[in-house]
Formats: structure tokens, C-alpha cells, sequence
């Protein structure tokens, strides 16, 4: 596609970088927006990489920005987002960027389209407030398939005066996580063991058959089983509001805080909407991205899980928070400990 319309002058607009990090971290940036809208520009290269799904089994993979999921990216309504998308020259396939906060174009879809060597730059206004997946749509097959290769992330478009709760008071957060959930299909060989491909065009063939069945390897989170547990658990203190975005590219998934709740949820991720309140569990439905805000009040280690307990369990959907601070009796209190039982 070629547009053909007059440019638009945005040159008394102030121009920002913003460097992007591996989620589940997120770059910095202001909950308020601190004056008039501004161009936020990102720099995104495309790295296809053989990734390590579990301790059996290796993802050829398609990444944005080398994670899986793609970095998260935030701005304000009426921002103007200026991404310069990179597909290097080793690289095998063609890529593109389609983004769901975007507005014309397949999402920016039919403009970014990419060559191994090449680079394109994309602007577009971001109007609406909220959290928006974005994912790679070369067209064909290879969309599901790049989806399913890690090409996913998601931008959350911030109201310029920041969120507000159910009776439209200001809310703040003091961390926000991005856990991207992705459904992997890596095929097996005749004895039951995951195939291993040399590059990511070899395994092309198996793996469509695979996902065509509809029934994933591997449903976990930020690309591999036990990414977000252990030693690279999220962390938080008792009193932290901490705001839990929630991608997921191609299935619909149930996000559960074992042990905790869902205070405020803007389950559609439209920041538009009023949030529900105390939600035990919420729906993230494929193609879209959510966020949760939750203050931690108990110390010790909460289950993040997709509540299809199967896929949280047995395919790898959990990841951990790891939150310091006193305990609160008043909460809860183990008033008898396990004894035998006498008599």
C-alpha cells in the first residue's frame, strides 16, 4: 500500500526516545502525561533465534526486540507513536508490524512490510486510552504461524491524566509488570521427543500441521516454562499497587492471583470503561491485552496462573510474585497447625 495524502505538519511537537527492555519489565515513563502530546520515538529490531521453551524443547523463534513477548510500550492518548522497525539482513522472512491501537492500514500492517536487510519508520496517533496487542501479519499462513513464533507484544495508550478507579478518582501504581502468554506447537519425532530444527524455515512445515490441530505443546508465559518463577519471580512489598498487563495474541486466557485479587481490572484493557472491582478471576479474550491493578497485602509467594489449571499445571502458564513485608494475622491466621489425629 502507498498513501497518497498531504504530510502532516508535526514540527513544533517535542520528539522523546524511549529505550525498550525485555518484558516483564517496562520502560520508563510517566503515569500523567507531562505537558502537551509529543512523538515517542522506539527503535524495534526483528531477531529470529532458536529459543529454549522448556528443558525438553526448543522454539525456532520469530521475536520483536529479541523477547517473547515484545517489549511492552507506553504513551499518552493523543501521543504520536514513531517506531522504526528493523529486519536485519541474517534473518530468513519477511515481517511487519500490525498494531491494534492503530487506526488504518491493517494496523500499520500493509506499510511496514520488511525484507531481510531493510527497515521502515512508522507514525501513528495513538487516540485511544487502553492496552493493545500488536503482532506480526505478514499475510496468509504466516500470520498465525509468526504469532505463534513469539512475533506478539502490546502498548498501553495511558489517559493523559493517568487512570482512574470506578469513581473516576486518580489511581497510581508503583510497579506494572507485562506478562505476555503465548501457545506454542512444537512437533515430536516418532519416539515422543520434541524436534529440534536448524533454522526457522525447517520447521515451518511440522509446526503448521501442529498448530492446525489447535492443541498447543506449551501455553506459557514470556516465552518459556518458569520464565516469571524462581529467581526471575516478580517482586513487590507489602502496600505496592502493582499493575499486571496481560497479553495473550491468539487464545482466550483466564488470568488468577492465587492468594490475591483483581482491585481494579479494565478486562478489555480499554481505560475508557469503568474498571470492575474484586474480580477473583478475569478474561483476556485472543487478540487483546488487559491489566489489573492489585495491592499486595500479605507477604510470601503468589501464583500468578492462567486458571485453565491444565495449562497452568501440566503446559506451563504460572509465574510467581515474590512480595516481602510482615504478615497480617488479621487476614489470615493459622490458629491450629496439621496434627495427627487422635482418636
Amino acid at each position: 500500500m502507498t498513501p497518497v495524502a498531504a504530510p502532516v505538519d508535526l514540527s513544533k511537537l517535542k520528539r522523546i526516545k524511549r529505550e525498550l527492555v525485555a518484558p516483564p519489565f517496562v520502560h520508563e515513563h510517566e503515569q500523567v502525561a507531562p505537558g502537551e502530546p509529543r512523538i515517542v520515538e522506539f527503535e524495534m529490531p526483528i531477531i529470529e533465534k532458536e529459543i529454549q521453551v522448556a528443558d525438553d524443547a526448543w522454539l525456532q523463534g520469530m521475536t520483536f526486540n529479541g523477547s517473547i513477548p515484545g517489549p511492552l510500550m507506553v504513551v499518552h492518548q493523543d501521543d504520536y507513536v514513531e517506531l522504526t522497525l528493523i529486519n536485519p539482513a541474517e534473518n530468513m522472512m519477511q515481517h511487519n508490524i500490525d498494531f491494534h491501537a492503530a487506526t488504518g492500514a491493517l494496523g500499520g500492517g500493509a506499510l511496514t512490510l520488511v525484507s531481510p536487510g531493510e527497515r521502515t519508520v512508522l507514525r501513528f496517533k495513538a487516540t485511544r486510552p487502553g492496552t493493545f496487542v500488536y503482532h506480526c501479519a505478514p499475510g496468509g499462513p504466516m500470520i498465525p504461524w509468526h504469532v505463534v513464533s513469539g512475533m506478539v507484544g502490546a502498548i498501553m495508550i495511558l489517559p493523559r491524566e493517568g487512570l482512574s478507579d470506578h469513581k473516576g478518582n486518580p489511581v497510581t501504581y508503583d510497579k506494572v509488570f507485562y506478562v505476555g502468554e503465548n501457545d506454542f506447537y512444537i512437533p515430536k519425532d516418532e519416539n515422543g521427543n520434541y524436534k529440534r530444527f536448524e533454522d526457522v524455515a525447517e520447521s515451518y512445515p511440522e509446526t503448521e500441521e501442529l498448530m492446525n490441530g489447535l492443541i498447543p505443546s506449551h501455553v506459557v508465559f514470556n516465552g518459556a516454562v518458569g520464565a516469571l518463577t524462581g529467581e526471575n519471580a516478580m517482586t513487590a512489598k507489602v502496600g505496592d499497587r502493582v499493575l499486571i498487563v496481560h497479553s495473550q495474541g491468539n487464545r482466550d486466557t483466564r488470568p488468577h492471583l492465587i492468594g490475591g485479587h483483581g482491585d481494579l481490572v479494565w478486562e478489555a484493557g480499554k481505560f475508557n470503561n469503568v474498571p470492575d472491582r474484586d474480580l477473583e478471576t478475569w478474561f483476556i479474550r485472543g487478540g487483546s491485552a488487559g491489566a489489573a491493578l492489585y495491592e499486595f497485602l500479605q507477604p510470601g509467594i503468589y501464583a500468578y496462573v492462567n486458571h485453565n489449571l491444565i495449562e497452568a499445571v501440566n503446559l506451563g502458564a504460572t509465574a510467581h510474585f515474590k512480595v516481602e513485608g510482615d504478615w497480617n494475622n488479621d487476614l489470615m491466621e493459622q490458629v491450629v497447625a496439621p496434627t495427627e489425629i487422635v482418636g
